[in-house]
């Protein structure tokens, strides 16, 4: 008598469980392909499930799909920027931006299509969402400058250097990845430490940012 091969068990998912496995295979599909290049039809197949189960737990379809992926991306972009607060400032800014870079050549062509804008899916929330990614480094490179309540100009400083990492970070993807990482990386910290110096000659409290930075150096 042939012996049977012992039956096949599957685990039965729980609710989040599925939810993460679509939200992972969305990410996936979005990281190399532009959100309106992407179907329903597409993310069932590469999470191996039916497209109305898709539809079960994103019923409104591909916009839903999408803003809870672009939400989960951008929790992971967040902590791109969550450095412990020990040690010089810019080795920290410099292991911050290794993550950045890092999550960058990872989706590649879905980080592209999240900051140029312009998919057919974007909407008012998903521009809000990319914005608080924004807003969130911001706040973090405050904190790590020992700063609670920034004036205008240390503000728009900050912001500007993060709207520079990311025009940076775009045009490394269309430059095929050059220069390496690492010298991107080192070019921005500089850049940081440059702009900042700038406006210490016009700003009290950027000065003072920039004598600490200097002490702590010293």
């Amino acid at each position: 008598m042939t012996p049977q091969a012992p039956a096949r068990t599957y685990r039965r998912l729980s609710v989040e469980e599925r939810r993460r496995q679509l939200l992972d295979a969305a990410l996936s599909l979005f990281a190399h392909r532009a959100p309106e290049d992407v179907s329903l039809d597409d993310v069932a197949e590469a999470a191996g499930v039916s497209r109305p189960l898709v539809y079960r737990y994103f019923p409104g379809g591909k916009q839903q799909l999408y803003e809870a992926a672009l939400r989960s991306a951008a929790e992971a972009l967040r902590g791109c920027f969550d450095e412990p607060r020990e040690g010089p400032l810019l080795p920290r800014l410099a292991r911050a931006l290794d993550r950045y870079l890092a999550f960058v050549d990872e989706h590649d062509a879905g980080f592209s299509a999240l900051l140029q804008g312009g998919s057919v899916v974007e909407t008012s929330r998903t521009t809000a969402i990319v914005d608080g990614v924004r807003r969130a480094a911001a706040e973090h490179i405050y904190r790590h400058l020992g700063v609670d309540d920034p004036g205008p100009r240390l503000r728009m400083t900050v912001r500007m250097w993060i709207t520079a990492v990311e025009a940076a970070s775009l045009m490394w993807l269309d430059e095929e990845k050059q220069p390496p990482a690492g010298e991107l990386r080192d070019w921005l910290v500089d850049q940081f430490l440059a702009v900042l110096s700038v406006t210490a000659a016009r700003d009290a409290q950027a000065a003072a940012v920039v004598a600490a930075l200097a002490a702590a150096d010293g």
